[in-house]
């Protein structure tokens, strides 16, 4: 803390103030910082930027423009970067273990430099998956003023598709449905530039939910990667972390129980992704909110869906911004009683207040249907329990797939078995896919299981074939899936006892998951059963499975120890 009279310098004046600090000072002046600038509050401006991914490789302008606005609103903006890492490209490869571990990273990197730097305020942008809860997190350790910004939604590809759509073609290829050179031209055109994932995938998914958390400004989650609106937003980022200066509100004055809940009713009534379930419990509890897998199923009893995206809908978020984006839907749902209108956001004014001037959306259009003729009537995140997940699972049951699916194991121990199994027509209609040993500390990283899951659907399988796992799934996943089953196989969970053949039944009207084999024969397995050796014991892989807790906590790495 500081001696200083600005109240809103008090983490960035013991750096520079004073005759003591001329060699910070001097460090900052070699990278701009004029004698004014040491006097305004310091806005760290967190940027994912990237060539690795299409949904980060336009931030760097974006971060610039958040440095702008907040100096143009009397602060000094710093831009910084942390990393990101591509679902899509590594997906179906031992790569895609770094990606759940890459949202610890971030929060880590973030709380990193900001602590050590003295920002007293932050602007985080992020664009793909883990970037968005990964910042919010570290956000939510510094605890200071803070807005948080989406990097905004790519533009669909030729003939209307999108990166899953590559996925089942791949699928449909592998059955002979599809023919190398249509697979290749889906592959040249489906990803036609910068902007994250089409659907209402995870990062679209998360984007939502921040907004709905009141985390960031009010449009941020529904608009395009490359617009004249984006860039907006961003500048408006930069200016407003100044007003939250000037009022003292904090992450922890916004993050609330109510605003957690707030989040997930609009992660129901769009139709979001699994992965929202892990991510939201982990904010919240890196805030200190309590938030469980039961609070999914009681809200989720109350919403219902009423978005009409991919992936197991027609359309992509673009489509929804041109109608105007989530907030006509948070008006909506507000209005009909399902939101906290009185939690507080970044702008400084309540939920209720931001919305209050919002305009239906047009008449005709059908992407969002309304509250008396909804696509569900309860929510399609379904958490499931029995004796294959005492300590629960989670579902994305659209009942498109139907609600209830029984079927005999087919067991894997790992994502590439199940996939080459899948491609060579080993798995076959009735089959419960059992893919294992991916969790959170077996894995190590939880990998999605995107690869299995769109070869299902393209070899026409996803009406006939079910998969569980201790993995987790993409947002563009869909058909009978179960994933984030917990205790996972690696902790000596139900899911490692599990042999072919054996019957197993999952309901989602029940919410039950249960593997129909006697006590007295799980009893003998259980004796029989040894863990197996880590894969990996050094690096940031072993470090992850060392500090990481169960999925059902959210898979978190900072967990407060004993005191």
């Amino acid at each position: 803390m500081s001696d200083s009279p600005d109240p809103r310098r008090r983490h960035s004046a013991p750096v520079v103030d004073g005759v003591g600090k001329s060699a910070s000072r001097a460090m900052l002046r070699a990278v701009g910082f004029s004698d004014e600038d040491f006097s305004k509050p310091q806005v760290g401006i967190a940027s994912t930027w990237s060539m690795v991914t299409p949904c980060n490789s336009h931030i760097h302008e974006l971060a610039e423009r958040a440095r702008d606005g907040a100096d143009a609103a009397g602060g000094k903006g710093v831009i910084f970067n942390t990393v990101t890492i591509s679902d899509g490209i590594a997906n179906g490869t031992e790569g895609m273990k770094y990606s759940l571990v890459s949202r610890e990273v971030i929060a880590d990197s973030i709380e990193t430099v900001a602590g050590c730097e003295g920002f007293d305020g932050l602007v985080a942008i992020g664009g793909c998956d883990k970037n968005m809860p990964g910042c919010v997190m570290g956000l939510a350790r510094l605890n200071r003023p803070s807005v948080f910004v989406y990097g905004g939604t790519i533009q669909p590809g030729k003939n209307h598709t999108d990166i899953v759509s590559v996925f089942e073609a791949m699928g449909a290829h592998s059955r002979g449905d599809l023919e190398l050179i249509e697979l290749k031209q889906i592959e040249e055109t489906a990803i036609p530039g910068p902007g994250s994932c089409g659907g209402m995938y995870t990062a679209n998914t998360m984007a939502s939910a921040i907004e709905a958390l009141g985390m960031s400004l009010p449009g941020s989650s529904a608009q395009n990667a490359v617009s004249q609106a984006k860039r907006d937003d961003c500048e408006a980022a930069g200016a407003a972390v100044l007003e939250l200066l000037e009022r003292d509100i904090k992450p922890s004055d916004i993050m609330t129980r109510q605003a957690f809940e707030n989040a997930v009713t609009v992660v129901i009534a769009l139709g979001g992704s699994t992965n929202a379930v892990l991510h939201l419990i982990a904010m919240a509890n890196t805030v200190g909110v309590p938030l469980s897998l039961v609070d999914f199923t009681e809200i989720g009893r109350r919403v219902p869906v009423l978005a009409d995206l991919r992936p197991s809908g027609r359309y992509m978020m673009s489509e929804l911004v041109e109608i105007g984006g989530i907030q006509p839907l948070m008006k909506t749902l507000l209005d009909a009683g399902m939101l906290h209108g009185d939690c507080l956001t970044v702008t400084g004014r309540t939920l209720a207040e931001n919305l209050a001037e919002v305009a239906p959306y047009p008449q005709g259009q059908d992407i969002i249907a309304p509250l008396n003729a909804p696509l569900k009537k309860e929510s399609h995140l379904r958490i499931l329990y029995g004796n294959l997940a005492p300590e629960g699972a989670v579902a994305k049951i659209t009942g498109k797939e139907g609600t209830r699916f029984s079927g005999s194991a087919r067991v894997f121990g790992s994502e590439e078995e199940a996939q080459a199994r899948i491609n060579d027509g080993t798995v076959t209609a009735g089959d419960v896919v059992v893919i294992r040993y991916e969790g959170p500390k077996g894995g190590p990283g939880m990998r999605e299981m995107l690869t299995p899951t769109s070869a299902i659907m393209g070899r026409g399988l996803g009406d006939s074939v079910a998969l569980i796992t201790d993995g987790r799934f993409s947002g563009g996943s869909h058909g009978f899936v179960v994933g984030h089953v917990s205790p996972e196989a690696f902790d000596g969970g139900p899911l490692a006892l599990v042999e072919d053949g054996d019957p197993i039944t999952i309901d989602a009207e029940a919410d039950t998951i249960e593997l129909h084999v006697d006590d007295a024969e799980l009893t003998r397995r259980r004796a029989a059963w040894r863990q197996p050796p880590p894969r990996y014991t050094r690096g940031v892989l072993a470090k992850y499975a060392r500090t990481v807790s169960s999925a059902s906590s959210g898979a978190l790495t900072d967990l407060p120890g004993e005191a």
